[in-house]
């Protein structure tokens, strides 16, 4: 069988389709990959590092408002589909799947014109521009919210969940806190704003630091490389409490996320099927920088059944942060009953439920 895999701009597209990827191979060691994204994108670095044949066509995004780059777009949408239909046709892959940003829309939409069996992905609970246009030609359509439904053909439409939640089951979360240098006596509490890192959660963080060293928990504080140094300096003044680890990244999110207590993060898709599979409460500060204000609807999707408390943007300060925080780990039951909501959310076998509905289409 062979798989052509297309996804890019931000990690929340293309970890899915990593983790669906490797899952595949796990099952199958005869699958045949080739991934079909941007050479700027951040996948041109992180899908040959998995040794996953890799090739690029040029695409940008429409921009929402009037533009003349809008014109240009319709130009390299044009010759991305011509570039699209030329490396389909050389690899002759047996169904197409596209996770997700501006990449998939010509290479999607050519294996859809070449007849070729397309799924796309949507990981969050309001579709992007891409998948929705998509929407009309593809064969199925896979998400992670049922609230995504309502915006699809309902014809197409298979609830599957999000690949990375089957990746995170079985991590060792004794080995993933003492990577961390994390005490395995204490509750541990992680707080990070995603890859790149958030500072309006930096700045909650560091004006409360010196109350934070008082408390009978720990923290594992991800500040994005972005904003390490910033940071770094505002501790040296203030001071590190002993309770409160500080780094600018972490490599192994799946194995030290195994081994935490609660996680006060944004509300991307991908962290939110990672800690409802593992069964991690949650603090959820959503961007609000979004489009459509996705993040803040992916997360009241996890409040409203109780797996996690919702914290606005415009609400967030040091104090509030803290009154969650302790809301919650210093409430067995609150702690005990968000573990099982999150829980319930989870969906384990994501990346199996994904790769039945491609094989489906094959047969």
């Amino acid at each position: 069988m062979r798989i052509a895999v297309s996804g890019g701009g931000t990690g929340g597209h293309i970890y899915p389709a990593l983790a669906l990827i490797r899952e595949i191979k796990k099952d199958n060691e005869n699958v045949e990959f080739l991934y079909i994204g941007t050479e700027k994108g951040l996948e041109s670095t992180l899908v040959p590092r998995e040794n996953i044949p890799f090739q690029s066509i040029h695409i940008t995004g429409f921009k929402r408002k009037l533009s003349f780059d809008n014109i240009k777009t319709v130009v390299r949408f044009i010759k991305g589909v011509w570039d699209s239909k030329r490396i389909l046709k050389k690899f002759n892959p047996d169904v197409v799947i596209g996770t997700g940003g501006y990449v998939c829309g010509p290479v999607v939409y050519a294996a859809a014109k070449l007849g070729i069996p397309t799924v796309i992905h949507e990981q969050n609970s309001v579709p992007g521009l891409t998948n929705k246009f998509l929407s009309r030609y593809v064969d199925r359509i896979a998400v992670c919210f049922e609230e995504a439904k309502a915006y699809f053909p309902q014809e197409k439409v298979f609830f599957t969940g999000n690949p990375r939640a089957s990746e995170v089951i079985g991590q060792d979360g004794i080995a993933g806190r003492l990577s961390a240098g994390l005490n395995l006596s204490k509750p541990a509490v992680l707080i990070f704003g995603g890859s790149r890192g958030a500072k309006p959660i930096n700045e909650a963080v560091l004006k409360k630091l010196g109350e934070i060293g008082q408390k009978p928990y720990q923290i594992l504080y991800i500040t994005g490389d972005a904003h390490y140094d910033e940071v770094q300096k505002e501790v040296d003044l203030i001071g590190n409490p002993e309770n409160v680890i500080i780094k600018p990244f972490v490599h192994n999110m799946p194995e030290v996320l195994a081994g935490i207590d609660l996680t006060v993060a944004r509300a991307g898709a991908t962290t939110l099927a990672e800690l409802t599979s593992l069964g991690i409460p949650s603090i959820l500060i959503p961007s609000p920088y979004v489009t459509d204000n996705h993040q803040e609807k992916n997360a009241r999707a996890l409040s409203e059944h109780g797996a996690a408390e919702l914290l606005l943007e415009k609400d967030l300060t040091g104090s509030k942060l803290i009154e969650h925080i302790d809301g919650i780990l210093m409430n067995e039951n609150r702690l005990n009953e968000m573990k099982k909501a999150a829980k319930d959310l989870g969906i384990p076998d994501a990346a199996e439920r994904l790769y039945r509905l491609m094989r489906e289409l094959v047969k």
